[in-house]
């Protein structure tokens, strides 16, 4: 895998990532017991054969949860990773896959994924969210539309220098455009590690906190397995993503990427948009300047 660079500083970048292109040139797929490191609570995690598949377990009961991260880091790519979440009564749990820069915190850049666990009957929630230059709130929630604790489901991280996306079996539910031009932030020069972790949130995780984790159902148990990484790709003749000439359509969004995302309004999956939030949250002047702005191609 191609190594960390010491990106660290803006003035840096054009060095660096041009350096990370070069290294990543051959660079695919990943391998989730070669390219990952356990960070919480090793006695609380396993590595087992599922299938063809390496698969890692992480588990959770009342004194602690456990947690990985990847050994590189990146700067434009797509995170592919299958995740087979709680089974049963997850109340209070949280599992997650993300992403998140390593500078200083107070100008972090960081996507989240974090799957709320719920009590049994109740469908998970996917609650995604994209901090840049240290500001967040720019969260979106989902149901899914399948039991995600039955079987492995595939979901992506898609973060080129147009737009992040987030899919869920190929399915683009959410996209966060890149707007700089118009003052708004997005991540586009600190690299980000990935993480993955399972970890207690009765506090406010289901239902708003009001349902609490059942200890007496510990060990809770999630599974992760192909974990996989592509580096970004310019068009013929680019050095690298982040000097793709403006009007270039290498990254301009997909049709059925839109039809996606109009389908998962449509069907109701969208449960949570902060740019739709008429709670006391918002008001017309104070609304994030990204909401109002139309969709880029």
């Amino acid at each position: 895998m191609a190594p960390a660079l010491p990106c660290s500083r803006p003035k840096l970048l054009l060095l660096c990532v041009a350096l990370a292109f070069l290294l990543a040139v051959d660079v695919g797929r990943a391998d989730i017991y070669k390219d990952i490191q356990i960070i919480w609570s090793a006695d609380h995690t396993y590595y087992f054969m599922d299938g063809d598949s390496e698969a890692l377990a992480l588990s959770l009961d009342f004194n602690r949860g456990s947690a990985f991260k990847s050994n590189d880091m990146y700067l434009y790519a797509r995170i592919d990773i299958d995740i087979k979440l709680v089974e049963g009564n997850s109340a209070g749990t949280v599992c997650t896959v993300y992403t998140i820069s390593e500078g200083p915190w107070d100008i972090h850049d960081e996507i989240d994924l974090e799957f709320l666990g719920n009590s049994t009957g109740e469908p998970y929630t996917l609650h995604t969210n994209i901090f840049a230059y240290g500001v967040g709130g720019r969260e979106q929630q989902f149901k899914l539309w399948f039991d995600p604790s039955a079987e492995y489901h595939t979901y992506s991280i898609v973060w080129n220098p147009r737009r992040i996306t987030i899919e869920v079996d190929g399915v683009t539910i959410r996209s966060y455009d890149n707007n700089e031009e118009h003052g708004v932030p997005f991540p586009a020069w600190q690299q980000q590690r990935v993480y993955g972790s399972l970890w207690n949130a009765d506090d406010w995780a289901t239902q708003g906190g009001r349902v609490k984790t059942d200890w007496k159902l510990a060990p809770f148990v999630s599974y992760y397995r192909n974990y996989n990484i592509t580096y970004c790709r310019p068009s013929p003749g680019v050095s690298w993503c982040g000097a793709e000439p403006a009007g270039s359509p290498v990254f301009n969004l997909a049709p059925k990427a839109r039809a996606d995302m109009q389908w998962v309004r449509d069907m109701g999956y969208v449960i949570y948009d902060y740019c739709t939030d008429r709670s006391n949250r918002y008001n017309d002047t104070t609304r994030p300047k990204e909401c109002s702005l139309p969709p880029r191609p």
